[in-house]
């Protein structure tokens, strides 16, 4: 049975749907005035997971994630490009959805936006007025009053009264509590609007997602996810807003994925670490971000660091060696036939998504056909079709084992595993070391075995001569 820690209780659960057989799922998207980060791409990675897994075991699952286009930081730089802040979004949504596709992140059933919501925005914050939850502050802006939800704080365990008497705030005047939070901010010259009730304006950033899920969702569903950078107060406050306005409850389940370290210090433009998922790409294959990704449990902080992903280069290597050379049945119905690796495989992914375990049934499966593929090629390839489609459940192993191993000359040029040498200049050297063993020049030999594994190609010899290669 699937079990989910749950933010909001604090402990395991075992998963229970609302409806029979169906999911709803919504997880807190990009705000899109910049490139995806390391920090996003284990949000879209790990959420992308929990959707595949889900719909492995056979539920039907609506999977949401929102995209915020509109808010202070993406006014702030469509001012500085001197652009419209339409054509700012619009680029780094595509940008957003390239990194995506790169990382082999399947696209959410529904993606909505903010801009395309304000309807549905502006009625939500006219019941939470109508119901007392909300009031027209000194400056014309519309607040949620905090006072007035009585469980305020459970998500995240804060207390409003703690919070008061241990947090300085800003004062606001417009405010009657200093953690009052804005729904609905009055326009400001030459910035984006929306007309409204309350005059033109645009949303505030919380109320965006409760509009969207709900809209999307439905008043209560399964699970909403997100970055545990969100937990307070960004998810606080939509269970306030939704539940106030819906008089229901808003979610089941609440899922967070942990933070993302570089080199153990917490990721930040001020610190200089902070990587873009561009930049990253630069140096490794997307594959290997994503095995990297899911090396960690998602709720445990992630380490970021060339050795780190280097050693999942390798890794990933060893598992696309297993495969090499194995010809697979491609028979669906022989996938999950081999059931003492079923069940390891799903104990570890029932067991919270503990896809660090997942990883490990991998390569228990990729020993077992290393040992097969000499004596049992049949059960060699059994084995590989199961593995193969492990590994698809965690979005990797899909790539040609030939082609992976080997690599392109384009992937030559940026992965610090792949080396520098094209297809042909490793065919090149090969064939020299194969001349030199024959003139008995050993030395010679050796030293370009040496040279080639300088540059990132492993060379794998059999009695017969080297029967392949790697890049390593």
């Amino acid at each position: 049975m699937l079990k989910i820690y749950n933010t909001l209780t604090r402990q395991k659960e075992t998963f229970k749907p609302r409806s029979e057989g169906k999911v709803g799922m919504y997880v807190c998207g990009m705000t899109v005035y910049d490139y995806c980060h390391i920090g996003h791409a284990r949000v879209m990675v790990v959420f992308d997971t929990v959707a595949r897994y889900f719909r492995h075991l056979g539920y039907e699952l609506t999977y949401v994630r929102n995209i915020t286009d509109i808010d202070d930081k993406i006014i702030q730089r469509a001012n500085d490009n001197g652009e419209n802040f339409n054509q700012l979004t619009a680029r780094f949504i595509d940008a957003m959805h390239e990194d995506e596709r790169a990382l082999a992140v399947l696209p959410p059933d529904i993606e909505p936006r903010a801009t395309q919501s304000i309807e549905s925005i502006v009625a939500m914050i006219e019941t939470l007025l109508a119901k007392g939850y909300a009031y027209v502050g000194g400056n014309g802006d519309v607040f949620y009053a905090v006072e007035k939800f009585s469980h305020y704080g459970s998500l995240s365990g804060k207390k409003l009264e703690d919070l008061q008497a241990g947090e300085r705030v800003d004062v606001d005047a417009a405010k009657q509590n200093p953690f009052d939070f804005v729904l609905w901010k009055m326009a400001k010259a030459n910035e984006p609007s929306w007309p409204s009730p309350w005059g033109e304006g645009r949303p505030g950033w919380h109320i965006e997602c409760s509009a969207m899920s709900t809209c999307c969702l439905g008043n209560h569903f399964d699970i909403h996810g997100g970055g545990m950078d969100l937990q307070f107060p960004h998810h606080e406050n939509e269970i306030a807003q939704s539940e106030g306005a819906t008089g229901e409850k808003f979610v089941n389940l609440w899922m967070h994925n942990g933070f993302v370290r570089v080199n153990e210090e917490k990721m930040s433009k001020s610190l200089g670490n902070f990587f873009t998922v561009r930049e990253v790409l630069k140096q490794y294959r997307p594959e290997i971000i994503r095995f990297f990704i899911l090396s960690s449990h998602y709720r445990s902080p992630l380490n970021y660091s060339d050795e780190q992903l280097n050693e999942a280069a390798t890794a990933l290597n060893r598992l696309y060696t297993a495969l090499r050379g194995v010809g697979l049945t491609r028979d669906p119905d022989t996938y999950f036939d081999e059931g003492f690796f079923k069940v390891l495989f799903e104990r570890a992914m029932n067991d919270d998504f503990n896809t660090p375990k997942a990883v490990a049934v991998l390569f228990e499966l990729a020993k077992e056909i290393n040992k097969a593929k000499e004596n049992d090629p049949e059960r060699a390839g059994h084995l590989a079709d199961i593995l193969k489609a492990f590994g698809g459940l965690l979005g990797i192993l899909q790539t040609d084992p030939e082609a992976w191993l080997k690599g392109d000359v384009a992937e030559a040029s940026t992965d610090p595993a792949a080396g520098g040498l094209s297809e042909e200049a490793v065919n090149q050297q090969i064939q020299a070391r194969l001349d030199a063993k024959q003139a008995k020049n050993w030395a010679l030999a050796d030293q370009i075995r040496d040279d080639l594994k300088q540059q990132g190609v492993i060379l794998e010899d059999a009695p017969n001569g080297t029967t392949s290669w790697r890049r390593g």
